[in-house]
């Protein structure tokens, strides 16, 4: 049966897929308070800590696979795991950011002043607002649960790691637990920190368990500038 199959459940019958969404470490991008969008910002010191003990952690989840975005970020915080435990990391531009156009790099007092209409909406979640030379959630939306779709239909009955990004989770993570559909046009904002890790237990479409969100047990000794967490 597929992920987003109608028929009736047998929860006894049903395999279960475990799906670990991990937003990558701090980024240089993240330390400096900027948008970090689709630019190949690459994790700070501190972000690779983060990744190495996250890989740490995630080495005792059974891991069947590891998928993570295209973008530097991602990449650089999906290694570690992979290389504990001897799986690729599978690239893709569906997990990426939302691209932020004008905004990309700026710090957000730099937004407000010079794209005033593009930074409110961005903050307000107004999911159909493209913002100029970027996106809209709801394009973000799109790309990413197609993904999604494809690796839950792939790995059935196993358990799959997902390196992303802090908007790419959030709207993922409102898809997964029902709380965005067509009629919806703002949304609350679902933190994750840097490494945090949201976590899931899934059955069908109809049966989706969330067992944690933002979990950063495994990050208790070290801290960081969260930069994107007030949004």
């Amino acid at each position: 049966m597929t992920y987003g199959s109608p028929d009736a459940l047998d929860l006894k019958k049903m395999p279960v897929t475990r799906l670990y969404l991990i937003r990558h470490g701090q980024s240089a991008g993240n330390a400096a308070g900027r948008f970090g969008g689709h630019s190949p910002t690459p994790l700070s010191e501190l972000g690779a800590q983060q990744a190495k003990i996250t890989g740490q952690a995630l080495a005792k989840e059974r891991i069947a696979a590891i998928y993570s975005s295209d973008l530097f970020r991602a990449v650089q915080t999906a290694e570690p795991l992979a290389k504990l435990v001897n799986l690729p990391v599978i690239k893709t531009p569906a997990f990426r950011e939302r691209k932020v156009g004008v905004l990309e790099g700026l710090t957000f007092d730099e937004s407000k002043t010079e794209f005033p209409k593009d930074y409110y909406a961005l903050v307000n979640r107004n999911i159909h607002h493209v913002i100029t030379g970027g996106e809209s959630y709801r394009q973000l939306l799109r790309r990413a649960t197609n993904g999604l779709r494809d690796v839950l239909n792939t790995h059935q009955g196993e358990n799959i790691a997902i390196f992303s990004h802090t908007g790419a989770i959030c709207y993922l993570t409102l898809y997964l637990i029902g709380a965005i559909h067509r009629n919806t046009r703002t949304t609350p904002w679902l933190v994750t920190s840097n490494c945090g890790i949201n976590r899931f237990e899934i059955r069908s479409r109809q049966n989706v368990r969330v067992m944690a969100l933002n979990d950063t047990r495994h990050l208790s000794k070290t801290s960081g500038n969260d930069s994107f967490a007030a949004l």
